[in-house]
């Protein structure tokens, strides 16, 4: 006969197995998820636009974002970081990101949002490349499951113009 240690053996590790099929078969589910969220950001106000005594850019603005993200959420989702960053060019750099604002969303019922805000951090260019310069706002966000892998996208909306000279 088997000892009393081996059956608990076999009872852990056929439970462990189970266990893994059904995270992975979970993940798996995510896959077919297609979701459609929408997003729309307004500058209402360029509140300043200066340059700093080291030389650099710095932007204040007033924003209202606005964004539907309820389709990201399946009942496999932890919770969904967002973030809306500015990006534009430079000559020195091709893609540049700033963060202006972010969240995190815990919960379907709170992923329907619009918030009316000044950027949570600061936009600042390294150099005096931000007069005159257009730039797209983009909202990101990291859907951090309960099991299986993070997947991230993005919406981009462009045609916003910082102003020609410093305010």
């Amino acid at each position: 006969m088997h000892s009393y240690g081996y059956r608990a053996n076999a009872l852990l590790t056929f439970a462990v197995t189970i266990l893994a099929c059904m995270c992975a078969m979970a993940s798996f589910s995510d896959t077919f998820n297609s979701p459609s969220p929408t997003s729309n950001v307004q500058v209402l106000n360029i509140n300043w636009f200066q340059k700093k005594s080291d030389g650099d850019d710095e932007v204040s603005m007033t924003l209202n974002i606005s964004a539907n993200l309820q389709s990201l959420f399946t009942w496999n989702t932890k919770q969904v970081f967002v973030f809306l960053a500015a990006e534009y060019e430079t000559p020195k750099n091709e893609l540049n990101q700033v963060s202006l604002w972010d969240g995190i969303i815990p919960s379907k019922e709170h992923a329907k949002f619009w918030i009316h805000t000044t950027n949570k951090y600061r936009f600042i260019d390294q150099g005096s490349n931000l007069r005159g310069k257009n730039f797209n706002l983009t909202l990101h966000w990291h859907i951090m499951p309960k099991t299986g892998k993070m997947f991230t996208d993005k919406i981009v909306m462009s045609g916003f113009r910082l102003p020609e000279s410093y305010r």
